[in-house]
């Protein structure tokens, strides 16, 4: 069996959580204050996710790149292929907030979005 330490990040609380796991299955988790911090850990201690906020290219407009952003969280294990598969995108002035770069970004269920306009 293993052990990870985790501070939970679902609310300003900031629990020191501990995940026992036997292979990658969850024997236990202590340390949550609340019921969302045993929803965290069960979900980062077997695979994590993060929203991803990167750049993209602008092409015929002012402004050279575009703020972007994956909807909800993707898994972090797929951050690299996610920064490939970006530096091969690009987008077509103007873009407003909101609009969707790609859909269900990597087969994620996420969609790329921008956070910003773009002239």
């Amino acid at each position: 069996m293993t052990e990870k330490k985790l501070v939970c990040v679902s609310c300003p609380m900031g629990c020191e959580l501990t995940v026992v796991l036997e292979g990658k299955k969850i024997v236990s988790v202590s340390g949550n204050r609340c019921p969302r911090g045993e929803e965290y850990a069960r979900s980062e201690a077997v695979e994590p996710r993060r929203v991803l906020m990167t750049l993209v290219r602008v092409e015929g407009g002012r402004d050279r790149v575009v703020s972007v952003k994956t909807d909800r969280p993707i898994p972090l294990r797929l951050f690299p292929e996610a920064m490939a598969r970006v530096r091969e995108l690009s987008v077509r002035a103007p873009v407003t907030i909101g609009t969707v770069i790609e859909e269900n970004f990597l087969s994620t269920g996420a969609n790329l979005v921008t956070t910003r306009p773009a002239r």
